[in-house]
C-alpha cells in the first residue's frame, strides 16, 4: 500500500490527537482513596512522607535512616490519645499517599465569648502521582470539620506558593494583622 503525504499527515494528526487525549485521561483520572485519622502505627510511613516533603525543599543535612528513626519516634509519641497533635492521612490500597498535621494551640483564658484555641496546620503533603485529584481538598476539609467541632478560633499556616490556591478555595485569606519574626531563618539551599 502506498501512502500519500497528505494521508500520512492525517494519520500523524490522528495519532497526535489520540496521544493528547490519553495524556488528558492520565492527568484527570481519579484515584480511589480514603481519609482517616492517623494512629501511632502509621508513624514509620508518616516519617517517610515527612522526609519526602522536606528533602524536596532543600539540602538534607541528616542521613535519611537517622531522620526516619528520629521522626517516627516523635510521631508515634505525638499520635497518642490526649496529644495536642492530630494527623489525617490519605490512603490508597493500604498505603499512605498523603497527610496533614494539625496542632491544637491553647490560648490564655479569655473572659469574652471567644474560642480558646488556635489550630496550626503543617506538614501537608501529597505524593506527586496523586496531586490534582482532590485528595488535598479532602484532607483539608477533614481537618476544618474537626476544628468546627472543637473550641477553635482560627486555623493558621504558612503556605507555599503552590498551595495558596487550595487554601483560598477553602476560605483562607491573607491577613494583615499577623506578624512573624524569624529567629533562625532556614536556608533555602537546593
Amino acid at each position: 500500500m502506498k501512502w500519500s503525504t497528505a494521508g500520512l499527515q492525517v494519520v500523524i494528526s490522528i495519532l497526535n490527537l489520540a496521544s493528547a487525549v490519553m495524556s488528558e485521561i492520565k492527568t484527570t483520572a481519579t484515584i480511589a482513596f480514603t481519609i482517616r485519622l492517623a494512629s501511632d502505627s502509621d508513624a514509620p510511613a508518616l516519617a517517610k512522607l515527612r522526609y519526602a516533603l522536606r528533602s524536596s525543599m532543600g539540602v538534607v543535612k541528616e542521613p535519611e535512616f537517622e531522620f526516619l528513626n528520629r521522626c517516627a519516634t516523635w510521631m508515634k509519641e505525638h499520635l497518642k490519645a490526649g496529644s495536642s497533635w492530630q494527623c489525617w492521612v490519605a490512603e490508597k490500597d493500604q498505603e499512605l499517599i498523603g497527610c496533614l498535621w494539625l496542632q491544637l494551640v491553647e490560648k490564655i483564658p479569655n473572659p469574652r465569648s471567644e474560642p480558646e484555641h488556635h489550630a496550626y496546620l503543617t506538614n501537608f503533603f501529597i505524593q506527586e502521582f496523586a496531586r490534582g485529584k482532590g485528595i488535598g481538598s479532602e484532607l483539608l476539609a477533614s481537618a476544618i470539620a474537626w476544628c468546627n467541632t472543637r473550641d477553635v478560633h482560627a486555623v493558621i499556616l504558612w503556605p507555599t506558593e503552590r498551595s495558596r490556591s487550595l487554601y483560598q478555595r477553602s476560605g483562607f485569606a491573607v491577613r494583615d494583622d499577623l506578624m512573624e519574626l524569624l529567629i533562625r531563618p532556614v536556608s533555602r539551599e537546593k
